[in-house]
């Protein structure tokens, strides 16, 4: 059952924060369920999850229609801008913010339906070619430029690690993340909040935890391995 998949990430996440002196009610659990059906879903709700993610505005829209109001969903693929008003005031949080162009639309459109958008920035750690977001020595300029941005709240970083075997080889992007938001952090930038650190999935997110992820996004572990075919 989808329930015993939920629970042993659970129970992972809280020995990890066991082993790295961290409450587990700091970190949150988004259970990515792209391209998975609403009965899925439907089965993680019931079992308490309220975090959702997703990598396509139309397929969360899709859903938000038919799913329970209090479900907070998350947008985390990379998003197009003219995808975004569709999404401004019904997301909880925007993970993927990588240019100055999307932040302008998302302050434009959340301006223009009186909301503040929670965005984090997409770093590129590991200036993977064939990922999105910003080289972390790009990040501290990039925010300060966006902070003066109406209608958007800067609440921390989000990254996605390269796809290895060994979970620990990640650890090290994940640390610089970790440091990347504690510099900034101390720049005291208005609207500037360095208190969230999405990262870690299926593969590392153990490890993300140990780092200080505040927020892990996992998908395959609970949902089971998808069909990208359907």
């Amino acid at each position: 059952m989808l329930s015993d998949n939920l629970h042993e990430v659970q129970e992972n996440i809280r020995k990890a924060c066991e082993r790295s002196g961290r409450n587990p009610e700091d970190v949150t659990l988004i259970a990515v369920s792209k391209t998975k059906p609403v009965s899925d879903i439907e089965q993680i709700y019931a079992a308490g999850i309220r975090e959702f993610g997703e990598n396509k505005v139309q397929e969360m829209n899709d859903k938000q229609k038919v799913l329970p109001g209090d479900i907070n969903w998350h947008m985390i693929g990379h998003l197009q801008r003219n995808k975004v008003k569709y999404i401004v005031d019904n997301v909880a949080m925007i993970h993927s913010v990588d240019s100055v162009r999307l932040a302008e639309e998302i302050s434009k459109e959340a301006v223009k339906k009186n909301v503040a958008v929670d965005i984090l920035v997409e770093v590129n750690v590991a200036k993977e070619e064939s990922k999105f977001g910003l080289y972390t020595e790009d990040v501290g300029q990039f925010v300060e430029q966006i902070s003066k941005l109406p209608g958007i709240n800067i609440k921390g970083l989000m990254t996605s690690a390269p796809f290895v075997d060994n979970p620990e080889d990640n650890r090290q992007y994940f640390k610089k993340l970790k440091d990347l938001s504690v510099d900034i952090n101390a720049k005291n930038i208005d609207n500037v909040h360095m208190d969230f650190l999405s990262m870690g999935m299926t593969n590392d997110y153990v490890v993300a935890v140990e780092e200080g992820a505040t927020h892990v996004r996992v998908g395959t572990a609970i949902f089971g391995h998808r069909d990208y075919n359907i």
